[in-house]
């Protein structure tokens, strides 16, 4: 496959997967972490009631399902890109910080949460994905 459409296809499956990744571990999170008896949070509504009753364990679940999302999509268009790997897996990490700031302009949380999740939840995901993308790619090279 010519490298242009290897390297589409990088953007699109890392897109794909990666949120996919981040909307399971965002469905599993009240199963891990109840939230607050008698809150909704499937609704802007019942989720602006809850903020003030949220502890800091609420939180976990979000920021995991965007660091994970992250850097399951940026490895996997690490890995299928067919030039400039570390490039693309940085594109997807990029988007989804993008992503993450519309979330945190549309979504009441905490500063301190947003402060967190949008330094360290996307573009250090990505990076760490190309550090596994180099360190795989030179193993199964030697």
């Amino acid at each position: 496959m010519p490298n242009l459409l290897r390297n589409i296809a990088a953007v699109i499956t890392g897109l794909l997967v990666g949120s996919l990744a981040n909307m399971a571990i965002v469905m599993l999170a009240p199963a891990l972490v109840p939230p607050p008896p008698g809150v909704d949070m499937t609704t802007a509504e019942g989720l602006q009631q809850a903020m003030p009753l949220l502890q800091p364990k609420h939180f976990i679940a979000p920021f995991l399902a965007h660091a994970v999302g992250t850097l399951v999509g940026a490895l996997l268009a690490y890995g299928i890109a067919g030039s400039r790997k570390a490039l693309f897996a940085w594109v997807i990490g990029a988007l989804f910080l993008c992503g993450g700031i519309a979330a945190s302009l549309m979504i009441p949380a905490p500063t301190w949460f947003k402060a967190v999740d949008l330094l360290f939840a996307y573009l250090p995901m990505a990076w760490l994905a190309t550090l596994i993308g180099a360190r795989t790619r030179r193993s199964r090279i030697d």
